[in-house]
């Protein structure tokens, strides 16, 4: 299971995502390592797009003054 990460970022990325995005430990630890990192996938491009967007709405209220 934790081939892929070390023991810190393993705990790391629960515990964001049980504190930041309200997810549960026992349904992060009934995942399997693959679909964790599916979902841990959409969830940055989520956010990665809702920056992007507080971006351009930033930048259109400056460029309205």
């Amino acid at each position: 299971m934790l081939y892929h990460t070390s023991i810190d970022s393993y705990m790391e990325t629960n515990f964001s995502l049980m504190q930041h995005h309200n997810w549960s430990l026992s349904d992060i630890e009934n995942m399997l390592p693959w679909e964790k990192d599916v979902y841990v996938n959409y969830l940055v491009k989520y956010l990665e797009k809702q920056k992007l967007e507080a971006q351009q709405a930033q930048n259109a209220n400056a460029n309205a003054w």
